[in-house]
């Protein structure tokens, strides 16, 4: 593992989210959307894949990605199954498309996908008139019929959840009248922003702490150039990393700051951590910067449990930054993580045990006793179990840093779904 302190200037890939989106919706308009900046990890490209199998054409020339849409009522039957890896985003959000067509598609994923939920989605998708055929469970393989003529519906979200809004809002848009999503949490909204910037009628109402999003079909999606924004969940590893080594002063560049995103840089904040926002600027109705992060000295904190949609995927991190603050931290109300690739609470709780540090794991958080800056032990020739999780693999590639026999982890490989050349980057930074 590296020793040195992080310095330098580096960018991490586009943001996971903004580049799925931006090639569903291309693949929706009718013309050419260029994309610079997209995220080629192999989530983004199964969306490409699937998109391409429905009849949009999609090509890399040069540094930038050209999308030829079909229009949105135009998706063709594909001929295969859709190939989703280990992308639950890409399944869906997609599901949610196809609802909206007359087509029928399957689902297929690896192993860990295959474990994960599906039924939050195929219920309000039920209602609009898709039919699914699912494994035991509402798991994948999954088999499902779209209808056209959809039906409107009013669907108010029974879990913070930005996949399940979105993949209504998306059958919504090649359904005839007004389709209505409330939140009574607000999650990320980076399908609202960029469904009006494709020029779809939506309009955002907050009544009583609430959002109520309403989307107008059938829509008509105008070809765009997008540039993706560094994603904030891949620089939280180098914001952490900065935050714990010992000499660090790191400037991340183009990060997107989504309020809906963001809210590890406030956390770490209130821990005391020295992240300051530089050339503030918008990109498409994003919100980015470059931020410029030093070595702090982190105290425990009790983490409120309204921030986590914010930072939902951020935690594995959070954890390792609070293993070397000073005194407590307790987070809670963190239900979510034991779903995601693998139950990140355990996982984590785990890892961080092993690499020696004082863990307590709850049903719905950890509380983490800091070690006030004192290197961790680390795991020696124990490798720590990743579950092929790879905010798990990135999140303890930082606990090494901060480990005096460095940290070993079982499998690197999943890594590259969403950041393939995060070790590169990081041995770049602290060389």
């Amino acid at each position: 593992m590296p020793r040195g302190p992080l310095t330098g200037r580096l960018r991490v890939p586009g943001d996971k989210s903004i580049s799925h989106r931006s090639i569903m919706f291309g693949a929706l308009a009718v013309g050419e959307t260029r994309v610079t900046g997209l995220l080629e990890g192999e989530d983004v490209m199964a969306t490409a894949e699937a998109m391409r199998k429905m009849g949009a054409q999609i090509e890399k020339i040069g540094g930038e990605w050209r999308i030829h849409g079909v229009g949105v009522g135009g998706l063709l039957q594909p001929e295969s199954p859709l190939e989703m890896g280990n992308s639950g985003t890409s399944t869906r959000l997609l599901m949610g498309l196809i609802a909206g067509h007359d087509i029928t598609a399957t689902f297929t994923g690896d192993a860990s996908l295959s474990k994960r939920p599906m039924g939050r989605v195929i219920e309000p998708l039920s209602q609009m008139g898709a039919s699914f055929e699912a494994s035991e469970g509402g798991t994948l393989p999954l088999t499902m019929r779209g209808a056209s003529p959809g039906v409107p519906i009013t669907y108010r979200l029974p879990v913070a959840s930005a996949q399940v809004k979105s993949a209504v809002l998306l059958a919504g848009l090649n359904t005839a009248g007004i389709t209505t999503v409330i939140e009574p949490v607000p999650t990320r909204d980076h399908s609202e922003r960029m469904l009006r910037g494709f020029g779809a009628e939506l309009e955002v109402e907050e009544v009583d702490g609430e959002r109520i999003i309403r989307i107008y079909g059938e829509a008509d999606l105008s070809p765009q150039q997008v540039e993706v924004p560094g994603d904030p969940s891949s620089a939280a590893f180098f914001i952490v990393a900065a935050l714990i080594t010992e000499g660090s002063d790191l400037m991340v560049e183009n990060v997107g700051l989504n309020p809906t995103r963001a809210g590890l840089i406030g956390v770490l904040r209130d821990m005391g951590g020295s992240i300051e926002e530089l050339d503030r600027r918008e990109i498409g109705g994003e919100p980015v910067a470059d931020l410029r992060v030093r070595y702090s000295k982190l105290t425990g904190i009790d983490v409120d449990p309204a921030v986590a949609p914010s930072m939902i995927d951020e935690f594995p991190v959070l954890f390792v930054a609070a293993s070397q603050a000073s005194g407590t931290t307790t987070t809670s109300g963190l239900d979510e993580l034991r779903v995601k690739e693998s139950d990140r609470l355990s996982a984590m709780a785990t890892a961080l045990a092993l690499a020696g540090a004082r863990v307590e794991e709850h049903e719905d958080g950890l509380t983490i006793y800091g070690s006030g800056g004192e290197p961790l032990a680390g795991t020696g020739d124990q490798p720590i179990a990743t579950h092929l999780d790879h905010r798990i693999a990135m999140s303890m590639a930082v606990a090494g840093l901060a480990a005096r026999d460095g940290v070993e982890i079982d499998d690197t490989s999943p890594i590259a779904t969403s950041f393939p050349n995060f070790m590169a980057l990081l041995d770049e930074a602290a060389a």
